[in-house]
């Protein structure tokens, strides 16, 4: 009789490849799967899993843990929704290469464009690397609750190669786009899943400076497919101009698809402004690249790209206001203390937003457009709702309504401003981009935006709104979209040994009770060094989460088990 480490019995198995899910087992040893079905044997541990599913541990293929997974061990919040494996290092931004006299300069730019604190990256990051190679050294000598996989991203490249010259206008050099080149296969072989770049503008340091990436044209993007080329194998991730012309970008991106013969990712949303049929015309290109043989997808995020406001947060209405950022410095209570005195107000009141970024003035002054969140979660909002048409109701200004408001629960209150995929206030755009064979749910961003954005909850919301509570005319069946959340950003990435449940593959796994799977309001921890803070989001309904045949969580808590490593390279190839 066969001796395995753990059994999971009686649990409904979903395979994560879309198949009919059935009752069954599914044993492990060796941190691996030695069978599912039914498992005739004992082992050290056995786990009833009836009512429960049982599905492949999740994986998340757009995060920004660069810098947390230097300093931390649980790269929460994602490995609390079901997460077992993330890849980071995406927009073009992070920390390697890097050399001493660079440091601030890529502290700078997370901080700008993933709203991580530079008081936090400067207490956080130990700094003991210099090149790619070593940064994925770093993270080989420590142990997390999930495994993580690294990119090589632009802008870092391109400050390591050029120095100051990086963050102007200035055309690289010959000379330079070869050594990127070089430095891109290097990456590459030494572990890392791709590379990655940002054309988005509104990727800007605090002050508001553009991120190196953004001053790349095509000849020097074409220098890190062709490191893709001469390593031979990686995906190359990227974000397009959001508002350039879809058809265009589109077209460079196919162009840089086939100069690397390899997979490349970009970002899709529906954008708020500008042309309405921009993602629409995305997916047309991705399905003549299909055709073309080109293996080109599209992350999609499967709920509004939204962010909060609020007093503990990086922005709220008066977050730039001279008054406030005065008083911006002192505890929550004291800020609202001050805040409640009526002279105070009429000063605050008078005044106008002030700042050198302008996507900080309009991120601010957008407020408006926003929605007051109480104890329960509501991403699809009613429009009537909107701050501005409930302020124009009470019959006072969009700034006195929202003033008393944000002071309620002692200066707690969240509003949630839904942004891209919301344009016509519903999500119905965001289901037709998840329906496309071409597609993968990504964007969670899972370790940046602490003070913003709290999408690293992605896995669990996916579930609940596509499969579990979904109109039954625009429904995921549950098979296919478990397979959304494991097989099939595997294989956009190249992690071939994980994201299915089949014998020889890893061991990582969640017990779900899909009955009872729940969502939280976001709230605000001081947990980040020197006391930073951070949003969090938590869930119910994770009985368990297995990562390389160890529990990691169970029901929700950590149990303390750090089984999880640096993954180098792709395991097996990818086949989009």
């Amino acid at each position: 009789m066969s001796r395995y480490d753990l059994i999971i019995r009686n649990g409904t198995i979903h395979d994560g490849a879309g198949s009919e899910p059935y009752i069954g087992d599914l044993a492990i040893k060796g941190g691996l799967i030695a069978a599912v079905g039914e498992v005739n044997g004992s082992a050290d541990r056995e786990f009833d899993a009836s009512g429960l599913i049982v599905t492949p541990g999740f994986i998340d293929v757009h995060t920004h843990y660069d810098g947390q997974a230097t300093w931390e061990n649980r790269l929460m919040p994602s490995s609390g929704h079901g997460v077992t494996s993330v890849v980071m290092g995406n927009c073009g931004v992070g920390f390697a290469p890097c050399r001493p006299e660079q440091r601030n300069i890529l502290i700078s730019l997370m901080e700008g464009v993933e709203d991580v604190p530079e008081v936090v990256m400067t207490h956080g990051l130990p700094w003991n690397w210099e090149s790619f190679p070593d940064y994925l050294n770093a993270l080989e000598a420590r142990q997390y609750d999930v495994d993580i996989a690294a990119q090589l991203p632009h802008s870092a490249l391109r400050v390591f190669v050029m120095g100051e010259r990086a963050a102007e206008k200035e055309a690289p050099t010959a000379d330079d786009l070869q050594k990127m080149r070089e430095l891109t296969a290097e990456a590459i072989k030494a572990g890392a899943l791709g590379v990655t770049t940002s054309r988005n503008l509104l990727h800007r340091t605090k002050a508001g400076a553009l991120a190196p990436s953004l001053f790349s044209e095509e000849e020097e993007l074409a220098a890190l497919a062709d490191g893709l080329k001469d390593a031979g194998t990686g995906v190359f991730q990227l974000i397009p101009a959001p508002m350039g012309d879809a058809q265009d970008e589109f077209s460079l991106m196919a162009r840089l698809a086939r100069r690397s013969g390899k997979p490349l990712s970009y970002t899709l949303i529906q954008m708020p402004v500008g042309d309405e049929q921009a993602w629409r015309k995305s997916l047309d290109g991705l399905s003549q690249a299909e055709q073309e043989g080109l293996q080109i997808r599209a992350q999609v995020a499967p709920r509004p790209v939204g962010m909060f406001y609020g007093l503990s947060l990086s922005f709220h209405p008066f977050a730039l206001h001279p008054s406030y950022k005065a008083i911006a410095d002192l505890p929550l209570d004291q800020r609202v203390a001050k805040m409640r005195d009526p002279h105070f107000r009429a000063q605050l009141l008078s005044e106008s937003p002030e700042d050198s970024n302008p996507v900080s003035l309009k991120t601010v002054k957008a407020f408006q457009y926003a929605y007051a969140w109480g104890s329960r979660i509501d991403y699809e909002p009613d429009a009537d709702t909107r701050l501005d048409r409930q302020a124009a109701q009470a019959g006072q200004s969009v700034e006195d309504y929202a003033y008393d408001l944000l002071l309620a629960n002692e200066g707690q209150s969240l509003f949630y401003l839904p942004g891209a995929n919301y344009r016509d206030g519903n999500l119905k755009a965001v289901r037709e981009m998840l329906g496309h064979a071409r597609t993968v749910v990504g964007l969670a961003d899972g370790g940046a935006h602490y003070g913003m954005i709290c999408d690293a909850s992605f896995p669990t919301y996916f579930l609940l709104r596509w499969a579990r509570d979904a109109a039954e005319d625009e429904k995921i069946a549950l098979p296919q979209a478990i397979a959304a959340l494991t097989s099939e950003p595997a294989a956009l990435v190249g992690l071939q040994d994980r994201g299915r449940l089949a014998p020889g593959l890893k061991a990582d796994l969640n017990l779900i009770d899909l009955e009872w799977l729940r969502l939280d309001v976001p709230s605000v921890v001081h947990d980040l060094p020197a006391g930073g803070r951070r949003m969090r989001q938590k869930a119910e309904g994770y009985v368990a989460t297995i990562v390389s045949g160890e529990i990691t969580y169970l029901d929700g808590e950590a149990t303390g088990a750090l089984p999880g490593r640096l993954i180098r390279g792709q395991r097996g190839h990818a086949h989009l």
